[in-house]
């Protein structure tokens, strides 16, 4: 039986991003819109709220001491024990309209990172890699590009708009994260309630991707088949990372990002942040490299 609880219960407007540290337990996540950093040992829970100069989108490790920050301007780098940020990678800044939005990082260590306009316009999105500070376009014309993910090996790159409703595969180098074919669809959800929003790769490669607006999240296998789905306590789940000691329990944000009041009342646990025993293991998400 699965098994959801809280872990923590400030709300967040844009919860996003999450990214968990196995050497301290302690999970991440953002709250874009509020531009607010969340730090929560997973033993005792005990959050804290770290206020940001930006709004930041993705949380990712480097190493010991620091770990980085998707930001509407760039990449920049954070250190654990003080909090000073450092830019490390511009990202579009030709373009103050645009903000960064959903990434992973590749299991060669480099980044993929997407970026939408402010307002969700059409068109504007797009996803980028990143190795080292060397910035690669690889799509554009999203408007909300989402479900950043890879297969075990490496060999299988994951996304998704979450306007058009398409879950998209595409073949990748191992070696370095950079894609070797032409992207299809895996998964056609256009009509389905809600949309794809966030999602992260089990050990089995499974591609567990949230429905944003449906209080669920689904897990697709990678032929492409929708084998489950877990029903989740908030209407609006954003993004999943795996974590706990064993990677067994999913950790995913959510949101309140454009409810009405009634809309809340009626989701009491909106923008929370979710703990979810699945029955299923997970990966442990790669450190970014600093040097490609």
């Amino acid at each position: 039986m699965d098994t959801i609880t809280i872990l923590d219960s400030h709300r967040c407007h844009l919860g996003e991003g999450p990214c968990y540290d196995p050497r301290t337990g302690t999970a991440w996540w953002v709250d874009i819109l509020e531009r607010h950093l969340f730090e929560t040992p997973l033993q005792d829970g005990t959050s804290r709220r770290h206020s940001l100069p930006f709004m930041a989108s993705a949380v990712a490790a480097v190493d010991e001491t620091r770990h980085l920050l998707a930001a509407e301007d760039g990449l920049y780098l954070r250190r654990l024990g003080d909090g000073e940020l450092e830019l490390f990678c511009p990202l579009e800044p030709e373009d103050a309209g645009t903000r960064s939005n959903d990434g992973r990082v590749h299991p060669s260590g480099a980044l993929w990172i997407s970026t939408m306009g402010r307002g969700a316009e059409p068109g504007r999105g797009a996803i980028y890699h990143v190795a080292g500070t060397r910035v690669t376009r690889l799509y554009g014309s999203f408007t909300i590009p989402n479900a950043i993910c890879f297969s075990p090996d490496g060999a299988t790159g994951y996304f998704a708009d979450t306007d058009a409703g398409l879950l998209q595969r595409v073949s990748l180098d191992p070696r370095t994260g950079l894609p070797t074919g032409v992207p299809s669809t895996l998964y056609d959800h256009r009509g389905g309630e809600g949309g794809l929003d966030g999602a992260a790769v089990d050990a089995e490669g499974r591609i567990w991707c949230t429905r944003w607006g449906a209080s669920c999240i689904d897990a697709y296998s990678p032929e492409g088949e929708r084998v489950r789905t877990v029903p989740l306590p908030v209407t609006r789940p954003s993004c999943p990372t795996f974590a706990g000691p064993d990677l067994d329990r999913l950790l995913i944000t959510s949101a309140y990002e454009g409810m009405s009041r009634d809309e809340r009342d009626a989701d009491p646990e909106h923008g929370r942040t979710l703990l979810v025993t699945a029955g299923v293991r997970g990966l442990l998400e790669p450190a970014f490299r600093l040097a490609p």
